[in-house]
This record gives C-alpha cells, structure tokens and sequence, in this order.
C-alpha cells in the first residue's frame, strides 16, 4: 500500500529545488552591475572619477597659469611641466557624448547637468574658479607648486583604487608624473 501525503524523498526534494531557486534568483542579476565594466552603474561610476580627476588637474592647471603670471622669468623651468599638467588634463576628461545619425549628441539616461554638450564639466571649463593666491616670493611660490603637485599626485592615486583597469593605468601615470614634478620643482633644479 503506497502512502499518501509528504515523504521524506519528497521534502528533501522540494527544499533543494527551492533552495535552486532563491540561489538562481539571487545571481540573477540583483546587484547594481558595479562590478560590470559595461553596467549603466559602472559608467556612471568612471565617469564622476574621471569629472573628479580632471578637477584635481584642471586645479594644479590654475595655480600653474597664476605662477606663470606673476612671476614670468620662472617660464623656462616651469612652461614644460605646465605644459604636462594641460595634457594630464585631456586625457581625464570624459569623451564627448555619443553622435546620433544627425550628427546631435545622444541622449543618456545619465545626461545630467554636470555636463556640457562637448563633454566638459560644466563650472569646471578651462581658467573657471578663484585665481589661487601666489606669493611675491618666486622661490616660495614654485614651492607651493610643488606641493601642489603632490596633493594631485595624492588625489590620483587615491582615486586610481576605485577605477576601472583602464582608467586606473592613466591615474597611475598621472600620480608618476605628478611625483617627478613635485621632485623636480624642489630638489631636481638647481634654480
């Protein structure tokens, strides 16, 4: 006689089969795609690192450009790191978005008013921001550049942990460079 009702054989196997079940759930996509270089969560992600990066140069930028300006006979040593620095710059700064058939930027979910239409932060363009105070002083002030490159090479190699491997190579560099300008603005020149 076959009984009726719940076996053990049939418990067993209804458990395992909803355990399959909340695991396969679980997996099935639930988390915000971080991890996911091609996830809308990862873009966005890069993208306010790069916006971030690019302020920290577009910084050390404006305090070149006013060194540069008060104290014009330091423009042999400095016009060449300067030079670096504006480089460092483009290479941060995030593409331009994405051209439609007509030639007009397509628009992203992520199109936000951090933005302008060729791709630049907005209030983070060029020469934007308080002029930094330099000192009258040329030798105190190309000291204070050097410290100023080491905070931005800080700044990027803290940010190059939470990016991307691509991004995370060019912070790498940055923070490199940042560090040999910092060297050569103190102990590299006899000036």
């Amino acid at each position: 006689m076959r009984r009726t009702g719940t076996t053990r054989r049939g418990a067993l196997l209804a458990a395992g089969a909803t355990a399959g079940g909340l695991l396969t759930a679980c997996s099935g996509g639930d988390d915000d795609g971080a991890d996911d270089p091609g996830s809308a969560a990862a873009v966005r992600a890069e993208k306010a690192l790069r916006v971030r990066s690019t302020r920290t140069s577009r910084e050390l930028l404006r305090q070149y450009d006013a060194v540069l300006e008060l104290h014009p006979d330091q423009a042999t040593r400095l016009t060449p790191l300067r030079d670096s620095v504006a480089l460092h710059v483009t290479a941060l700064s995030p593409p331009p978005p994405e051209k439609d058939g007509s030639g007009k930027p397509k628009p992203s979910p992520s199109a936000s008013a951090s933005a302008s239409p060729d791709g630049a932060p907005v209030g983070d363009v060029g020469g934007a921001g308080p002029t930094p105070f330099v000192p009258a002083d040329p030798g105190k002030a190309v000291r204070e550049l050097a410290a100023a490159e080491r905070r931005s090479a800080d700044a990027h190699a803290e940010a190059l942990v939470h990016a991307p491997p691509e991004l995370a190579r060019l912070l790498a560099s940055l923070a490199a460079a940042g560090a040999a300008h910092s060297y050569l603005l103190t102990k590299g020149s006899s000036s």
